[in-house]
């Protein structure tokens, strides 16, 4: 049966209560932006108990659809005070979906703020108990723990010591297939913060005795996910070296950030491209591999050290940039230990590097000082003021050391992939529900239609942060359309898939517009206008109007049902 799980931690009570029915194939980033709308103040204190924190497997997952088991994390934003889905790959959004659970909210807050709790979800329900062993510790030690008693066959979600202290950069810590590394992140708009202040340390999954969701159609179901799996091994695979292998590409396109986005391309590319890491797996060991059952991609690179011992999982093309270029730190095994270190602490790669990168600008630190950087991190969990600024954002530490370069979008650090170069992305980072977001919908190619481009993109990805799948998958939407027919027996059109995706962000919007969010928010910072990219010249000159277009849905267009999520 499929049913939602609360989880009250005023009360340390929990509830099922049945799904809801007119919700069919609502899950994910849908089902997040439904359930705030609906029941949180959007004017809360984002790290108070009115706030709630949503876990919403996609409507696929726990399904044989390839590569399908993402989970949405929802809730207000400590960072950017407007609502925030994070979107995570692992294990936990496929045991969750098998086990019946199409979310898990978790609202209130305990009476004693010291406490911690964990959280047991399995096929007998679900139960809540003290865990004092796990406060304070660190995301790897805390797998460690729990792995000595679940094992391999449950998954785990895992608040940080930043989301325990309620830093505004606090992410989600998921584990991976083999249950070995909390290296998947629920990493923007400070979610970890929101976990850390339900006091709750850790959710434990464990599916075992279930079996694969079935389809309403179960043969169009798998004949269809077979065709798609084929289709992917059969073409170029853009992602089988993992997104550190477009550290080329984006200084090609003036697209990689460089000592506070000062300069768009980093003289030393080379040594951060993620063809290195590749070229070290033969000396080295380590290698690609999937993060959740069911993965056809592999995008997740396994990265050790010079002595071969294992130093992190999924070292990213954002990672490498922001902490990388963007800090004009130039090799890849500081980068690796500094995100490790995140993962450990549970802090978003992006929103840290953007910090440091702010606070080198500001002079609390110097470009290229890898061990300052690595120093302040570790001085996160002792309180030290540069590290809980950091931990903060990159709002935060430009405030406090007087920067006047602060790169951010509603308070929320700007990805790697540059709006003055592709001024598409820039529309999409000023007017999307989430701030300055990647994944929200990236537009690489020079369109012709600025917010109709922007528009589009948002539409699919909200569409696919709903399903799932993973955006590397590369579904079409017309292909997501048919599986949700098949998967819940429905008859949506081509029109209707569009509107699904649309209503995800009307849903946003209202949230943030009942926050105080105006137009007036949706701006890049001003230098950006003016400053100009120094290897292509490109400032982001698009007109107020034409950012303001994105709000109005256009015409659908034939090709947007072949279009595919990009991120």
């Amino acid at each position: 049966m499929e049913r939602i799980l609360r989880v009250n931690m005023s009360e340390l009570k929990l509830r099922e209560e049945p799904y809801p029915r007119e919700w069919a194939a609502l899950g994910g980033r849908a089902l997040s932006a439904r359930i705030l709308l609906g029941e949180v103040d959007p004017k809360c204190d984002a790290l108070g108990p009115g706030n709630k924190l949503v876990f919403a497997p996609g409507c696929l997952a726990g399904s044989i659809a390839p590569t399908s088991g993402r989970i949405s994390v929802g809730g207000k934003s400590p960072l950017t005070g407007g609502i925030k889905e994070a979107n995570a790959g692992g294990q936990p959004g496929q045991k969750l979906a098998r086990l019946g659970y199409w979310a898990v909210i978790v609202e209130g807050q305990p009476s004693d703020p010291g406490k911690r709790y964990k959280l047991t979800i399995d096929r007998n329900g679900a139960r809540l108990e003290e865990c004092p062993e796990l406060k304070g510790r660190r995301t790897y030690d805390v797998a460690a723990l729990l792995g000595r008693d679940a094992g391999k066959r449950a998954a785990f979600i895992i608040c940080g010591p930043a989301g325990e202290a309620r830093l505004k950069g606090a992410s989600i810590a998921l584990t991976d297939e083999d249950n070995r590394y909390p290296s998947r992140h629920a990493a923007r708009g400070g979610l970890g913060a929101v976990m850390g202040s339900k006091g709750l340390k850790a959710i434990v999954v464990d599916d075992e005795g279930t079996s694969a969701r079935p389809a309403k159609d179960p043969e169009g179901f798998k004949e269809l996910v077979t065709s798609m799996t084929k289709a992917y091994k059969a073409g170029p695979q853009l992602f089988a070296r993992g997104t550190a292998a477009f550290v080329p590409m984006a200084s090609m396109m003036d697209s990689l950030p460089t000592r506070n986005r000062r300069q768009m391309q980093f003289e030393h590319s080379d040594a951060i491209d993620g063809a290195r890491i590749i070229e070290n797996f033969e000396r080295r060991g380590g290698g690609m591999h999937n993060c959740m059952t069911g993965c056809v991609v592999q995008c997740s690179n396994v990265v050790n050290g010079p002595d071969g011992t294992y130093k992190t999982s999924a070292l990213e093309f954002e990672t490498i940039a922001m902490m990388g270029s963007n800090c004009a730190i130039a090799d890849l095994d500081v980068i690796a230990t500094i995100d490790r270190l995140c993962d450990e602490l549970g802090l978003d790669t992006i929103e840290t590097g953007a910090a440091l990168a702010v606070a080198m600008d500001a002079g609390a630190l110097a470009f290229g000082d890898a061990a300052a950087a690595i120093r302040v991190l570790e001085g996160v969990e002792k309180g030290e003021e540069l590290s809980l600024a950091i931990a903060n954002g990159a709002a935060f530490t430009g405030r406090k050391y007087g920067a006047q370069r602060i790169p951010v979008v509603k308070g929320q650090g700007i990805p790697a992939w540059e709006p003055r170069s592709l001024k598409a992305t820039g529309v999409t980072y000023c007017t999307s529900p989430m701030g300055a977001d990647h994944t929200a919908g990236l537009v690489a190619m020079p369109p012709l239609d600025l917010a109709q481009a922007s528009q589009e993109a948002q539409i699919v990805n909200a569409i696919c942060d709903s399903s799932g799948f993973c955006q590397f998958m590369q579904p079409t939407t017309d292909e997501m359309r048919r599986l949700f027919n098949m998967m819940y027996g429905l008859n949506m059109s081509e029109e209707d898939i569009v509107n699904y995706g649309w209503q995800c962000l009307q849903d946003e919007w209202e949230f943030n517009r009942r926050a105080g969010f105006t137009e007036k928010d949706d701006v890049l910072p001003d230098w950006m206008r003016t400053e100009p990219v120094p290897s292509n010249g490109a400032v982001f000159d698009v007109p107020a109007e034409e950012i303001r277009r994105v709000y109005t849905k256009m015409p659908v267009r034939p090709e947007l049902l072949q279009m595919r999520p990009t991120g």
